[in-house]
């Protein structure tokens, strides 16, 4: 995991927000960051190298959002300079999609 996985991953694991988050989840042959089964959510860390993986983002996101699955991306820096901020974005997601 980077860096900023590991802060987030800090925030998400043990039901802290009241939902299981799983790390590295594998879904029809991809490699999640994070996966909430309950609200079918996937969480992405993404860092500089996926500028350069937009076509493979792109297919993959089609993929998982065939299989019903929202997926929501933050940046490296976002996640290392206000943890609390995507936190709360991703509660704000989880509890929009189990409504």
């Amino acid at each position: 995991m980077t860096p900023a996985e590991k802060i987030l991953w800090q925030e998400l694991r043990a039901n802290k927000l009241g939902v299981h988050f799983r790390r590295q989840q594998v879904i029809q042959g991809f490699i999640v960051d994070f996966y909430c089964h309950q609200a079918g959510l996937v969480v992405e860390v993404d860092g500089d190298i996926h500028d350069l993986q937009k076509d493979e983002d792109e297919r993959r996101e089609k993929v998982l959002s065939a299989l019903g699955l929202r997926v929501v991306r933050f940046g490296n820096d976002e996640v290392v300079r206000n943890v609390s901020a995507v936190v709360g974005k991703i509660k704000n997601w989880f509890q929009f999609l189990l409504d």
